[in-house]
């Protein structure tokens, strides 16, 4: 089942006896049990309201059995119990004798969580070719949280900021996601904070955002070599002293730096060979908007620069690392000699 449609039924108040909710996708996944947990109602711990993890997931089948007393139905929440890891061939231990139980009992038993529980396991990850796997697949609902596309998340920011009476159009959204990133808690807390701004029946503009929003490092990294691109010295190192304001370590600029490079690197010698960016990159789905820039970036320099930049920030490192240079004069004096 798809995110969209589990949250649609959940706004429908539609309650299922088995779920398996899996993904990197924390802040959704953690909402979307958030909403099974107002459904379901009272909840009394140990008595309607079981919580499961890797040292007690041996008692689940007799959680499960166990009437919840005075009261309709029990929700038992199994979470990061390490029953839906990949096993090697040769099945051994403790864990797989739980599972192979819980899967025949699941598969034998389904009337009784039907009348009786509600069981939610929450994992990080999933074998999707285990039988356990199967057996819920089958028999109740199993939804992936992936990282949410950027299309997707415009669409979420666009029916917060609606549900707020607050407006604001595709192009700042963008923007918006280029400077906060795509991870769904972050954007949740930084556009809470433009709407109370702009207020009802108000529209959020570009340089809201970048009066109120908290950029991202990867972000500030990208205004920096606009301007190194540019040759603009002073706003290079203006973003620099920036940052290094803001108590961001410098030996995190410093790694941010380099990475940043290597990827405007890779963009390079990828469109040169006509090979397929995104991959090259290693950019995962959500990330996908990142290869414009990639592409608009990588035009300032040419592959010289680039491997220059490259060796420069590791010849810093490494006499950082000896006591030769103080880090933030090192950066710099990086910055200072591409732009001379």
């Amino acid at each position: 089942m798809t995110i969209e449609n589990l949250e649609k039924e959940l706004k429908e108040n539609k309650l299922d006896s088995l779920y398996l909710l899996y993904g990197e996708e924390l802040f959704l996944l953690e909402s979307n049990l958030k909403k099974i947990k107002v459904i379901f109602g009272e909840c009394v711990k140990g008595i309607n309201y079981i919580l499961i993890d890797e040292q007690n997931v041996q008692d689940i089948v007799s959680d499960i059995e166990t009437p919840s007393f005075g009261y309709e139905k029990k929700l038992i929440i199994a979470r990061n119990t390490g029953l839906f890891k990949k096993e090697s061939k040769k099945k051994t231990g403790d864990i797989s004798k739980i599972k192979d139980k819980l899967t025949q009992y699941i598969s034998e038993n389904m009337n009784i969580l039907n009348e009786s529980v509600v069981l939610v396991f929450v994992e990080e990850d999933a074998d999707e070719k285990s039988e356990l796997y199967k057996v819920i697949d089958k028999n109740g609902i199993v939804c992936k949280f992936d990282f949410q596309k950027p299309l997707q998340i415009e669409q979420r920011i666009k029916a917060i900021c609606n549900g707020y009476k607050v407006q604001i159009d595709s192009q700042t959204i963008r923007y918006f996601i280029e400077c906060c990133g795509t991870n769904m808690q972050d954007l949740i807390n930084e556009i809470r904070k433009l709407i109370e701004y702009a207020g009802e029946n108000g529209t959020i503009k570009k340089e809201d955002i970048d009066k109120l929003s908290i950029k991202k490092l990867e972000s500030v990294i990208f205004d920096l070599t606009d301007d190194l691109g540019k040759k603009d010295i002073t706003n290079a190192l203006q973003v620099l002293k920036n940052l290094i304001y803001a108590k961001e370590p410098l030996a995190k600029i410093l790694v941010t730096l380099y990475n940043h490079f290597k990827k405007l690197y890779i963009t390079k010698v990828a469109l040169n060979n006509n090979k397929d960016l995104t991959s090259s990159l290693n950019l995962k789905p959500n990330q996908a908007f990142l290869t414009t820039k990639y592409k608009v970036q990588s035009k300032y320099f040419n592959e010289n620069d680039l491997r220059m930049i490259l060796q420069e920030l590791c010849d810093l490192d490494y006499n950082f690392k000896n006591g030769k240079i103080d880090l933030q004069v090192g950066l710099e004096t990086i910055l200072c000699r591409y732009c001379s």
